[in-house]
């Protein structure tokens, strides 16, 4: 039975899926892209939490933990259907430009 389902990041995902073979490849995977220690992410996240921007909903924190995006571009490919304006771009992208 599923009791709660929300996105994960990355480094949430690493630490969930415990050590044994099926883990190992798993954690392999997420390695090959992704570079974050698991507490950076958690920091990461609340960072993004604190700069209270209304339109920045639970899951676009852990995309944009996930994925790191680089400048407006990368943001809006990994948040389609968002509408951040370009003040609050400037501002998730000088927070994620720190990691």
């Amino acid at each position: 039975m599923i009791k709660d389902q929300r996105p994960l990041m990355y480094a949430e995902v690493m630490e969930l899926v415990g050590d044994g073979e099926r883990a190992k490849k798993v954690k392999d995977f997420i390695k090959k892209f992704y570079k974050l220690k698991p507490a950076e992410a958690k920091k990461l996240a609340e960072e993004l939490k604190s700069l209270d921007i209304m339109k920045l909903k639970e899951e676009y924190i852990v995309n944009i933990t996930n994925f790191l995006p680089q400048d407006a571009s990368d943001l809006i490919k990994i948040l389609p259907d968002s509408s951040f304006d370009q003040e609050e771009t400037n501002k998730i992208l000088d927070v994620v430009k720190k990691y």
